[in-house]
């Protein structure tokens, strides 16, 4: 298999999971996102020859993708940039009002988390399984587990306090 068959395979196996990813880091906007996993698809395709199989490509491409997503908001809180109050629209119709509300919540809340936080729970929503996160992290699989659960106890915390 060539270069250009073996990035075409991880481009359609992983893009999705990317996108996903970068649009938890930006709390839905899908166009920032979008710019995110275009970018880590550039870096996968410019660093396929250096990867060396010492973990799984997918725990590669996570660490590329958080990465480079937490470039995009250091680069993005430099700029000058008018930003409103108004999270953007998560694109999706088969929500009711109400779910995207709460689905709002939940992504500001996330984003309140400290950075390492917000990956795993991140990457847990986009159910990527707990021996892969812990590899990606760097932790083992029961310190993993007990961070899970404060996290999940915070957000609990945190979109609860939103809707007083």
């Amino acid at each position: 298999m060539n270069k250009k068959e073996q990035f075409n395979e991880i481009y359609n196996k992983h893009y999705n999971k990317v996108f996903r990813l970068c649009k938890g880091y930006f709390c839905g906007d899908i166009a920032l996102a979008s710019d995110a996993a275009q970018e880590v698809f550039i870096k996968v395709w410019e660093h396929l020859d250096t990867f060396r199989n010492e973990s799984s490509i997918s725990t590669w491409i996570y660490r590329i993708t958080v990465n480079t997503c937490l470039l995009f908001l250091r680069k993005s809180s430099t700029r000058k940039e008018i930003r409103t109050d108004i999270p953007p629209k998560v694109a999706s119709e088969t929500y009711s009002d109400e779910k995207e509300e709460q689905l709002q919540q939940m992504y500001q809340c996330i984003q309140k988390l400290e950075e390492t936080n917000k990956m795993i729970i991140l990457m847990i929503l986009d159910g990527v399984e707990y021996p892969e996160i812990s590899e990606v992290i760097g932790i083992t699989e029961e310190t993993l587990r007990v961070r899970i659960h404060r996290i999940k106890k915070s957000l609990t915390q945190c979109v609860q306090n939103e809707n007083i």
